[in-house]
């Protein structure tokens, strides 16, 4: 188990998912729940680096709180917390991810952003890990990931973050929603729609700056 440990913390290392000394990794199996210590490198895991927590303590590590309400729904044995950057930044601005890639729609779906902090996330944070989904955004903190294994909850964080990397790069590049689907009533060309409906009479390339431009060599 530990092995497993080592491999899952190292692999969100390096695809950057988490920095330096962030995020944790669980894994619970009947009353027994083992986890990274707190302020562990995930990159870096020693044998003393997970531990195995007594029931009925909360103070190893921050998340436990939360991690023990999402474990007693027992729709997960396994549990990743990272702190995927494109995730995060789309958490700021969205309520849901909605990936727009094929990968995203096909592992996860969508994803609810959860406007939660400290205390909060351990009472809101279950309710959207219920079996619906397997991954959600705490709103400018970071993703959490259920699964049967330490693997199922680390694909979809990366799946999550490559969504992400993809939205981020549609909206930079100005295309923020996609362009509305017209019918054939709507196809007009831009020469053909009425003035009095707001559109040019003029054809394109014949503008204000082309008459201006012909007028100077008179």
């Amino acid at each position: 188990m530990k092995e497993e440990f080592k491999r899952i913390g190292r692999l969100l290392f390096q695809e950057g998912l988490v920095y330096s000394h962030g995020g944790s990794l669980s894994v619970s199996e009947g009353d027994k729940l083992w986890l990274t210590r707190a302020g562990a490198m995930l990159g870096e895991l020693g044998d003393d680096d997970i531990i195995e927590v007594a029931s009925g303590d909360n103070t190893a590590h921050k998340d436990l709180p939360a991690l023990r309400e999402i474990y007693k729904l027992g729709k997960a044995k396994a549990l990743v917390h990272a702190h995927p950057a494109s995730a995060i930044a789309i958490s700021i601005t969205d309520n849901k991810v909605v990936p727009q890639d094929a990968e995203g729609l096909t592992v996860f779906k969508a994803a609810p952003i959860v406007r939660a902090r400290n205390e909060e996330i351990s009472r809101m944070l279950p309710n959207f890990l219920n079996g619906e989904n397997v991954i959600a955004v705490v709103k400018g903190e970071g993703s959490w990931a259920i699964g049967q294994s330490l693997m199922d909850a680390y694909k979809y964080t990366s799946c999550l973050e490559n969504s992400c990397k993809v939205l981020v790069a549609v909206r930079s590049s100005g295309q923020a929603r996609p362009a509305p689907i017209m019918n054939k009533d709507q196809q007009q060309r831009p020469h053909q729609r009425s003035p009095q409906r707001g559109g040019s009479a003029i054809p394109p390339g014949i503008g204000v700056m082309d008459r201006g431009r012909t007028s100077r060599y008179r």
